[in-house]
């Protein structure tokens, strides 16, 4: 296992599959880990691609007591691990909040950022604003935290529940339940911050192309929150998943795998 240390001697774990073709930096969505993403992982493997993949503060194999959890923190995390790794040059893949982590670090990278990819990302906001209608009521990311804390394990059933359109087998209900069980309490501030960024000015001076992957019936992010990134973005592509919810990498992997890759191939 590979681990980088940050500050305070605390470790951020992450891994790194070789390829021969630009690496793809997999982030995350808040509380689970970098194994959420396997299915996207072994295709781009398959495909060529080097991938990097971390599990944030307080997340899977990484340390549960970072003192500091922040989306910018995020991002330093991200970059320090291609920095360490010698990766001059990648692709990011974020997903929810990741997707808010993706967009940070795709603005510090500038040329070095290859392409953005938005799964169902929390990004350019989260929440509404005076000139910004869409996402949840100011707040609500900060309730949601409230909540949590009085019972993660019963809140973390709910929030597996809600992630997919249709019904899962228990299987997959256990697989995503026991990832967000492994985030401590050091993750919650990341999440609560969701009331506060606005990335719209960072997707606007963006040279990197990006994908923005719509599910439809999102209950978590807010679909035109997804759609939005076209208005910010200089060069944005939009795919819609009309049948999925907050995951079209495992709701519809199939067509997923598709779009993910026929955008990596436009990169060259």
């Amino acid at each position: 296992m590979s681990y980088i240390e940050r500050e305070n001697g605390r470790k951020i774990y992450f891994e790194h599959h070789a390829g021969s073709k630009t690496p793809v930096l997999l982030i995350h969505g808040w509380g689970t880990s970098c194994r959420i993403w396997d299915t996207t992982l072994v295709a781009l493997q398959a495909s060529g691609h080097a991938v990097v993949a971390f599990d944030q503060r307080g997340c899977g194999q990484s340390d549960k007591d970072f003192t500091d959890n922040t989306i910018a923190l995020g991002a330093e995390d991200a970059i320090a691990i291609l920095d360490h790794l010698g990766i001059r040059r990648a692709v990011l893949n974020g997903w929810s909040l990741g997707g808010a982590i993706a967009v940070e670090a795709a603005g510090r990278l500038g040329g070095r950022c290859a392409g953005l990819v938005l799964t169902a990302a929390a990004s350019p906001r989260y929440v509404q604003a005076p000139d910004y209608p869409h996402g949840g009521a100011p707040g609500s990311a900060a309730a949601t935290v409230d909540v949590m804390r009085k019972d993660r394990a019963n809140f973390f059933d709910v929030l597996t529940k809600a992630v997919y359109a249709e019904p899962q087998s228990q299987a997959m209900h256990i697989w995503m339940w026991s990832q967000f069980m492994l985030s401590s309490p050091c993750a919650d501030t990341s999440l609560a911050e969701l009331d506060v960024i606005d990335q719209r000015v960072i997707l606007a001076k963006l040279e990197a192309p990006v994908l923005s992957l719509v599910g439809a019936k999102d209950l978590v992010v807010a679909p035109d929150v997804c759609r939005s990134v076209a208005q910010y973005a200089k060069v944005c592509r939009v795919v819609e998943f009309e049948a999925c919810g907050h995951a079209p990498f495992l709701e519809d992997g199939d067509r997923y795998r598709e779009a993910l890759m026929g955008f990596l191939d436009t990169l060259g």
